[in-house]
């Protein structure tokens, strides 16, 4: 009986801490919003992701992309943003980009968000 309630107890906190997992949006907004946002906003030094899965790497106009970004030649999918985000300049070497996200289910999570904001 002692063993089925330290079990119970176990999982009763397993499942709050995944509830209290961040979604991709806060994650977005958290970790790439002082950059980033989805819409083009004054004051942001990277170019907006909305409608980023499925577009030709340093194609937004009016962003001053880093020369290694513009001779990629990616076109960003779930996988290569993933590649990217996980290790930004081991992927795209001399990107402008220097941090990455190295926890795998964080990055799938803001990746999920990106691919269901649109233009």
């Amino acid at each position: 009986m002692k063993v089925r309630l330290i079990l119970a107890t176990a999982l009763a906190g397993l499942a709050s801490n995944a509830a209290a997992a961040p979604s991709g949006q806060q994650l977005f907004e958290q970790r790439c919003g002082m950059c980033h946002s989805l819409q083009a906003a004054p004051g942001k030094m990277g170019p907006p992701l909305a409608g980023v899965v499925g577009r030709k790497a340093a194609s937004v106009p009016g962003y001053a992309y880093s020369a290694a970004m513009k001779g990629s030649g990616i076109t960003w999918t779930a996988d290569k943003l993933d590649a990217y985000l996980k290790a930004p300049s081991k992927t795209v070497p001399g990107t402008k980009m220097l941090l990455g996200a190295p926890n795998d289910a964080e990055r799938a999570a803001v990746i999920a968000y990106l691919t269901s904001a649109k233009k």
